[in-house]
């Protein structure tokens, strides 16, 4: 009996050495061994290595563009073979009453140049409330500064920046709308953006379509978006000191067809302005605009000809 009890003792401890030795061989076979060519930091969390997308870029010329992709807002100056980021929340480039698809910028609502970069977007963090800023580099995106346009603002709908020389520049936006109704406001800068004046209002609370300036006493404010009938473009030719309404003649052949005015610009010794069908129109496919002309700066408009829409580049 004790031979026995002895025995089976042995056998039990020749077991346990067995079996130690057997787990402690394997037991060196770690998981970082069995992942290897896997990135450290996914080889922690029992991840494939992640293959990196390219970026799809939105191009205004061959070689400028931006990209929105992965919730970030970036540009490029190389047809996308460098990007840059922007120190901006892309949130924040859509805020307001309309938001656009947020797939692209919202029309006018930046610049985007060699020479300069503007965003223009809503600080709703501001304890103001709503706080208009505009983020600017003049370096391609080496540097970057952020500056007020409007300390508190209502939710905004139509939004609108530009610079037509190095330091004169225009924003305008309008808010607080209801109905048909709503509050524009024009804002200009003299000094290339650091600095922000509000005009004086024009005192039109139809919904804007348009505005614009061409030169840094001239600007144009062009309303009626809701089944317009005649053009209503109101003029400054004094910085936005005070506002006027224009006269345009509409030929009679034309009256309830070319509605809605466009920006004027200056061509040769006179300024030019295409006015629209508007949404509804379909006379000759809703396409066709009429070019009117005006020889004392704006204030007189005249009927000059019919264009086609690949006609109305300037």
């Amino acid at each position: 009996m004790k031979n026995i009890i002895i025995g089976t003792a042995c056998v039990m401890i020749i077991g346990t050495l067995v079996a130690t030795l057997f787990y402690e061989r394997s037991s060196e076979k770690t998981i970082p061994e069995l992942n290897v060519n896997l990135p450290e930091e996914f080889n922690k969390q029992g991840l494939e290595s992640p293959q990196s997308k390219p970026i799809q870029g939105i191009y205004e010329e061959d070689s400028i563009g931006y990209s929105l992709q992965n919730e970030q807002l970036q540009i490029t100056f190389n047809k996308g073979s460098d990007w840059i980021k922007v120190p901006l929340e892309k949130a924040k480039l859509f805020e307001g009453e309309y938001n656009g698809n947020e797939q692209e910028l919202i029309e006018n609502s930046y610049v985007l140049t060699q020479n300069r970069i503007s965003f223009l977007y809503v600080d709703a963090t501001s304890p103001e409330g709503n706080s208009i800023k505009l983020i600017n580099s003049l370096d391609q995106g080496k540097t970057w500064e952020n500056t007020i346009v409007t300390e508190q603002y209502p939710p905004i709908r139509f939004r609108k920046v530009e610079f037509i020389n190095d330091s004169f520049g225009y924003v305008i936006i309008s808010g607080d709308r209801t109905m048909s109704q709503e509050w524009t406001t024009v804002f200009l800068t003299r000094d290339g953006g650091k600095r922000w004046i509000e005009t004086t209002h024009s005192n039109v609370t139809r919904l804007i379509y348009d505005g614009g300036f061409v030169d840094e006493n001239t600007g144009f404010l062009s309303f009626g978006i809701l089944n317009p009938e005649v053009p209503e473009l109101y003029l400054t030719q004094n910085g936005g000191n005070s506002w006027s309404k224009s006269t345009i003649a509409i030929p009679e052949q034309y009256h309830k067809i070319f509605v809605m005015a466009e920006v004027p610009f200056k061509e040769e010794d006179h300024l030019a302005v295409f006015i629209n069908q508007g949404p509804q129109g379909d006379y000759k496919g809703g396409k066709v605009k009429g070019k009117f002309i005006s020889n004392d700066n704006g204030i007189t408009w005249e009927f000059s000809m019919e264009v086609l829409p690949n006609e109305t580049t300037y």
